[in-house]
């Protein structure tokens, strides 16, 4: 049994938070060896970038983990929450480039393999950083087990995947319109294209046919790849162009004569019908030419410069061709007109580069023969979204998948398994480095420069982190994973690809569960970003407030799948709350100076059993609320039952029995305060782990080390007093009701009153049993206990609590006159200030001038005091009579 001692006076988030996260690591309290007895509770962490730093995002993400880790450790499960971190080859490498730049030096001067050195410098020295950070957090992960996408284990697995899948012929190599970008100098696949709305223009051009004066007039938003179109293309049954269907065009500029085809892709609701087909630089135009066999011509190469193929046009940057142009096409009478047309535009994820569709050879997943059973075992129920509503997006973006470019122009990240013979170009794909050729046996064998998507080892991250393709313990015991808890923004990304990828290679999906949160947003409702400057940095939150108070804060209120605001007043809630916690519990340990558990005998009073009941009823809410993954309602639940019934109300009614000297209805108040506020600590302690273990280790326990290792307390196997509970809340109303009207009658704090209460039979006996607590909390001198039929005093102020006539008689209490006027004096103040909002918001030019907000508040406050006013007038108009 640990001794009960003091804790300080106020609580000091900085002197608690570093020593117990030393305590639970240097324990291991983080790990689970494998136990087959026990029930496996699995999370995989998703990997946050190597080079980047915490977010709110990533607190939110990582709290919402921590949670659901430490109740079910807690609950008895053999859990491993596995943490890690992603290679993030795009936004690392540049990382890396822009600070060699800074010593003016570019990764070719340096070579793959040096420059390969300074990344992997880099990544040690930010890994740290980020460990560190989600250590501040208070992530209760294993690292013992922690892993890296790039690390020995993990880069064996992307090898065995990319080998079988290209023996199955799922990967493949082929040339494919992909996105490019200019700026990255790397493909990027569909889902990594952020599409924004822009203000730009649509031009309507004339394409002259061939031998005739008639014309095709088409509408398009990028000019300058006219240069590269090989046909025009309209609706098979667009009557208006039935009979240019077949015949040539001239291609304005450059004089190249152009089918005119037919296409169902064509939509003859935009612009003229007649759109100009461009197979090296759109996706679709590249479908269409695919279908009718059309030449693929380049005139946008990597940089985003024109080709040669773009004539007089060539080395000129992309928009400043676009101009030249228009000119020239204005000037020659081709262009017709332009209108205004805000479209969707194409930018990269990570640098915001318009990106720009190019020809590639690149390597592809074929992605319809693995997203077939990745539908099926969510429409099975294998796997259920939390919120259900996003099955919806994750099947209709897996029904309509494109296949998936996996290649990156890269130098950082897992290399492409594949070497090419120089001698008869066989191509060879292996797990090892091949000596030699198969097939001619040259040793003339150069390797695939390129790297893999990082997503690509990201997808392998639920089973390659447990071992496979190794047969481990951990693999057996631990796959499928639990659950997996992410952002709606990565679904795509990433929760399709793990599925699938699970499916295929572990024939089990990777997850029972996906619980979705959604994002983290400003005061304003805005997403933080840095081009806005709104971004909060959660280690300056924790500095300031500690890890506890940000954790709770970004709970309460959360809902599955929604967006949070980040707001500073809840910041200082949950500050408070954490406060309350502190000062309730300094309390109680102060009251335990000469308690000794098991000493004098236990004699339950009825605010006992009634905070009893209460405890175990919220210990049961708190539990289905968890399993539901409403988090956010169970941390209200606790807070609830923390503040408004421990604090407020119990902590006041064992205060009665702690000032008497000895005896049992002190050590029964003791032992109850000890061990409802034990429960508070466990129930709390996935939520604020900081503060309860600083808590409960002054409490009495015995055995355990730290709360995160005492059992989860289960409702079912508490004693059960709902009857007592019903007949205290009653009692609680009633004493509410009186210390209102003392409030509202301005009865000096002092004062004693008394109380006359006519009630029925069960009513008045339960007010019989409570007269002590009465008494006590409402400063009553005598409480008089009368039947419904027993005379109303007069001069009384009165409140009515279900059948119970409660009556306070004023005499002596107050002076009546006084009181009229005070009161009067209020109204008039009240009216003041009601008139000033009154004008204030008759004003326009207040009206139109001033934020919503502002205005709100206003017309909020002219609700408040008009409230007020109406309460002031009711007491007055009693007072009166």
């Amino acid at each position: 049994m640990s001794e009960t001692k003091n804790i300080s006076t106020t609580y000091d988030p900085k002197s608690v938070e570093d020593k117990w996260y030393r305590y639970w690591e240097e324990n291991r309290f983080f790990h689970d060896e494998v136990n087959g007895a026990k029930k496996p509770f699995t999370i995989v962490m998703p990997p946050p970038n190597v080079t980047g730093q915490l977010h709110m995002g990533h607190a939110l993400d990582n709290t919402l983990q921590d949670i659901l880790t430490r109740w079910r450790r807690m609950q008895g499960y053999n859990t491993l929450w596995l943490p890690g971190t992603d290679h993030a080859g795009i936004a690392t490498q540049a990382r890396v480039e822009e600070n060699l730049a800074q010593s003016g030096i570019s990764k070719y001067d340096l070579g793959r393999e040096k420059f390969l050195e300074k990344v992997w410098e880099w990544k040690e020295h930010y890994h740290d950083r980020i460990a560190k950070q989600l250590r501040l957090l208070g992530s209760s992960c294993d690292w013992e087990r922690e892993r890296f996408t790039m690390d020995e284990g993990c880069s064996k697995a992307v090898q065995e995947v990319f080998v079988k899948l290209y023996e199955k012929g799922l990967i493949y190599r082929g040339s494919y319109i992909i996105n490019w970008c200019p700026k990255c100098q790397t493909t990027i696949s569909d889902i990594e294209v952020e599409h924004q709305e822009k203000e730009g223009k649509l031009y309507y051009i004339k394409y002259p046919v061939k031998d005739s004066d008639s014309y095709v007039m088409i509408a398009t938003t990028r000019p300058e790849t006219m240069l590269g179109d090989t046909a025009v293309a309209v609706h098979p049954e667009d009557e208006r162009y039935g009979d240019f269907i077949g015949r040539t065009l001239i291609l304005p500029i450059l004089n190249r004569e152009i089918p005119v085809i037919a296409d169902e892709y064509v939509d003859p609701s935009f612009g003229t019908g007649a759109v100009k087909i461009t197979p090296a630089h759109d996706p679709n135009d590249f479908e269409v030419g695919l279908r009718h066999n059309l030449k693929q011509i380049t005139v946008i190469d990597k940089q985003a410069k024109m080709t040669e193929e773009a004539g007089k046009y060539q080395g000129m940057d992309r928009y400043l061709c676009r101009e030249k142009i228009v000119e020239d096409l204005k000037a020659g009478g081709y262009l017709d007109h332009i209108e205004e047309h805000p479209h969707a535009v194409g930018e990269c994820y990570r640098c915001d580069t318009v990106i720009e569709p190019l020809i590639s050879p690149q390597w592809f997943v074929k992605m319809k023969p693995l997203a077939e059973p990745a539908m099926e075992a969510v429409k099975k129920g294998q796997i259920c979204f939390v919120p259900e509503r996003f099955t919806k997006i994750y099947l209709g973006w897996l029904e309509n998948i494109r296949d998936w470019c996996i290649s990156r122009q890269l130098w950082w990240g897992h290399r492409i398994p594949v070497w090419y013979c120089q001698e008869c170009d066989e191509t060879i794909c292996s797990k090892e480095a091949p000596k030699s050729c198969p097939k001619c046996g040259s040793t003339k064998l150069e390797q695939d420069p390129d790297v893999l998507d990082t997503w690509f080892s990201s997808a392998l991250w639920p089973f390659s982190t447990l071992g496979w393709p190794d047969q481990t313990k951990e693999l057996d015991h631990f796959y499928p994973t639990s659950v997996l808890v992410t952002g709606r923004d990565i679904i795509f990304f990433w929760v399709a690809r793990m599925i699938f990828m699970g499916l295929e290679f572990m024939k089990k999906e990777p997850f029972k569960e996906v619980f979705i949160h959604g994002l983290v947003l400003d005061a304003l409702g805005r997403k933080m970003s840095k081009s806005l400057g709104n971004g909060v940095d959660p280690l300056e939150i924790i500095d300031r407030y500690g890890a506890d108070t940000l954790r709770f804060m970004l709970i309460t209120g959360n809902t599955p799948g929604n967006d949070l605001r980040f707001q500073e007043e809840r910041l200082e809630a949950a500050r408070n709350f954490a406060n309350k916690i502190w000062n309730a519990s300094r309390f109680v340990l102060i009251n335990l100076v000469d308690y000794q558990q098991g000493g004098a005998e236990i004699r339950l009073t009825l605010a006992d059993k009634w905070i009893l009941e209460r405890y175990r009823s919220t210990a049961l809410d708190v539990t289905r609320f968890l399993e539901k993954y409403e988090l956010g309602e169970a941390a209200r639940t606790l807070y609830d039952f923390i503040w408004n019934e421990f604090c407020d109300w119990y902590i006041e009614l064992a205060k009665l029995r702690l000032y008497k000297e000895g005896g049992a209805e002190k050590h029964t108040a003791q032992y109850v305060l000890t061990h409802v506020l034990g429960g508070i600590m466990e129930l709390l302690h996935p939520f604020m782990p900081f503060i309860t273990e600083e808590i409960w280790q002054h409490l009495p326990h015995r055995n355990a080390l730290t709360v995160m290792r005492t059992p989860w307390p289960d409702g079912e196997k508490m004693d059960s007093f709902p009857e007592e509970a019903e007949e205290m809340s009653l009692l609680m109303e009633v004493i509410r009701s009186v210390r209102n009207i003392r409030a509202e009658m301005n009865v000096p704090l002092g004062k004693k009153i008394n109380i006359i209460a006519l009630a029925g039979d069960k009513s008045r006996d339960i007010l019989s049993k409570g007269k002590s607590y009465i008494s006590g909390l409402c400063q009553a001198e005598k409480l008089e206990l009368l039947d419904l039929d027993g005379e109303k005093p007069e001069q009384a102020a009165a409140a009515v609590v279900k059948d119970i006539q409660i009556y306070l008689p004023l005499k002596d209490l107050i002076d009546f006159d006084k009181e009229i006027a005070r009161l009067e004096k209020e109204v008039g103040n009240m009216d003041k200030e009601l008139e000033r909002l009154r004008v204030k918001l008759n004003n326009k030019d207040f009206l139109a001038k001033a934020p919503a907000q502002v205005v709100e508040k206003e017309k909020a406050k002219a609700r408040e005091y008009q409230e007020k006013k109406e309460a002031l007038l009711d007491r007055l108009a009693m007072l009166k009579r």
